[in-house]
């Protein structure tokens, strides 16, 4: 098998340094985008979505019908388990760092803060987006990949 876009990285090993929680969150606020991970039919589900970091939480924007929006629902207060991963890692060189952070989800259901994050987030898609997710973090880890000079 041949792999036509293999490139050669630089010499020399990574480091993997851990991320304190403050660090992992000025971080994962200093991007609009990531991945949040669900479960669909007892399955993990991963789907692209730009964010807003609101004190401490991740706020994404919905619609009816997804699964999400469905599941947030029928958690009736709860919350329903998530993880949501966002990065920037160098193609070329395999530097950067990732942060990801574990905890409830949660339909946003005050008009006031729907209308706030409305305002705040630009959906991806031409699609109507009425519902907005709170992620409330529970855990929080994050990396940063370094030379190893």
């Amino acid at each position: 098998m041949t792999i036509d876009n293999a490139q050669t990285l630089p010499a020399g090993p990574r480091q993997s340094i851990e991320l304190d929680r403050d660090e992992a969150l000025r971080l994962l606020g200093s991007l609009s985008f990531g991945r949040i991970v669900f479960t669909r039919h007892a399955l993990p589900t991963v789907r692209p979505v730009n964010h807003v970091l609101d004190n401490g939480d991740i706020v994404i924007r919905t619609h009816e019908g997804t699964a999400l929006t469905t599941r947030a629902r029928e958690a009736d207060g709860s919350g329903v388990v998530v993880a949501y991963e966002a990065d920037a890692i160098d193609p070329d060189t395999h530097l950067g760092w990732s942060v990801v952070v574990t905890g409830y989800a949660h339909l946003v259901t005050d008009p006031d803060e729907l209308a706030r994050y409305q305002a705040l987030l630009s959906p991806w898609v031409k699609q109507t987006m009425d519902y907005a997710v709170r992620i409330r973090p529970d855990l929080i880890t994050g990396i940063r990949l370094v030379t190893d000079d």
